[in-house]
């Protein structure tokens, strides 16, 4: 694994979206370049997403006669942009995804799950 290290202040104009505010009430939005790039690795974007602001739990149901346990990817962020990255991301790889109050999204059906597994691996 590589980690780069770099320190600009020229960043900003390089990613516009990090600037001064909460980025849930500003505009996030991915530079035309930036697309080409999520385009290409839709996958690790969503790693990135997932790594960032999301988890993968096991599921556990109890009923009176049975239990059962099922895994299930949840991401959680504020930013309505930020979530439509993510779910755009989710369905050009054909990931099943439901909103789950204002600020999470699930994946819990067994064939996306199953995607986001090959996807995102294990957090570090």
């Amino acid at each position: 694994m590589l980690h780069v290290v770099s320190y600009s202040q020229h960043w900003p104009h390089l990613f516009p979206q990090h600037g001064p505010g909460l980025k849930h009430k500003r505009k996030i939005a991915l530079e035309p370049w930036q697309e080409r790039v999520v385009e290409r690795y839709q996958g690790r974007l969503l790693r990135g997403l997932i790594h960032s602001d999301g988890c993968r739990i096991t599921n556990t149901i109890r009923h009176p006669k049975k239990t059962y346990a099922y895994p299930r990817y949840f991401f959680s962020n504020r930013s309505l942009d930020i979530q439509g990255i993510f779910c755009d991301a989710c369905d050009r790889l054909g990931i099943a995804w439901r909103q789950d109050g204002p600020w999470n999204i699930s994946v819990a059906r067994r064939e996306a799950v199953a995607i986001m597994d090959r996807h995102v691996g294990p957090k570090r």
